[in-house]
């Protein structure tokens, strides 16, 4: 099943992930109603901004009433990172019409990502429209539905720090990382765990420097060139 690129394979790929968003979704839903937010409002959120990371951002700086130019601008640096992504699998999708690469970079996140870049080690480095779409769907709808049950379970959870939701996006991400790790053999270990630590510098020394929302893009994009760099190097 892992080097068939159906929807149900795609099922298969996606249900850890879709594990992992049902609880981030419940953080998010709880976060949001402490702080303030209707039930409505929170599920808009998750539903028209759908950005994970980017959405605890929103709350924080409407719960700190700050300038709407400043929230949209930094909901945009959180999600820079996304034009690249979607820059790097575009170039998968070419024979595809312009209007499903539309759809596929609306709806793209970390986590979808990352399992289409490992879904290529068992698939010859291919990625087709109809498993990638139902990966994205199946991730978006799990995201609805755990804010859902986070914004009715907000009423009842006053100190949402206190259980440790915040914790909830590093843990998939950590778990992401390992995946790919484990699974990438088009790269050594020894090349990826450089990238890894360069990154892991460059994000402590830079959060005394830059701004924690650009830090990311930054961080991104010098991480991005130094693989680049070496793996052409190695090859």
């Amino acid at each position: 099943m892992y080097a068939e690129l159906t929807r149900r394979s795609a099922w298969h790929d996606v249900l850890p992930t879709v594990l992992g968003y049902i609880g981030i979704g419940v953080a998010f839903g709880i976060v949001s109603r402490a702080a303030g937010l209707s039930i409505l409002v929170t599920l808009a959120t998750s539903t028209f901004v759908y950005a994970g990371s980017a959405q605890f951002v929103l709350v924080t700086m409407l719960v700190e009433h700050s300038p709407l130019l400043s929230i949209v601008l930094s909901v945009f640096l959180v999600n820079a990172r996304m034009m690249l992504m979607s820059t790097t699998l575009s170039t998968y999708f070419k024979q595809e019409p312009l209007w499903k690469n539309i759809l596929l970079g609306t709806f793209l996140t970390d986590e979808s990502f990352a399992l289409g870049m490992n879904k290529l080690n068992y698939t010859d480095r291919k990625l087709n429209f109809t498993w990638f779409n139902t990966v994205n769907l199946a991730s978006y709808l799990t995201w609805i539905v755990g804010t859902a049950l986070g914004a009715m379970l907000g009423s009842l959870i006053t100190d949402p720090t206190k259980f440790g939701f915040g914790f909830a996006v590093t843990a998939m991400f950590i778990g992401l990382l390992y995946l790919q790790i484990i699974s990438d053999k088009t790269i050594s270990l020894k090349l990826q765990l450089t990238i890894i630590l360069f990154v892991l510098i460059l994000t402590y020394f830079g959060m005394a420097f830059i701004p924690g929302n650009l830090l990311i893009l930054v961080v991104t994009l010098l991480g991005c060139a130094l693989g680049v760099i070496l793996k052409h190097a190695h090859n």
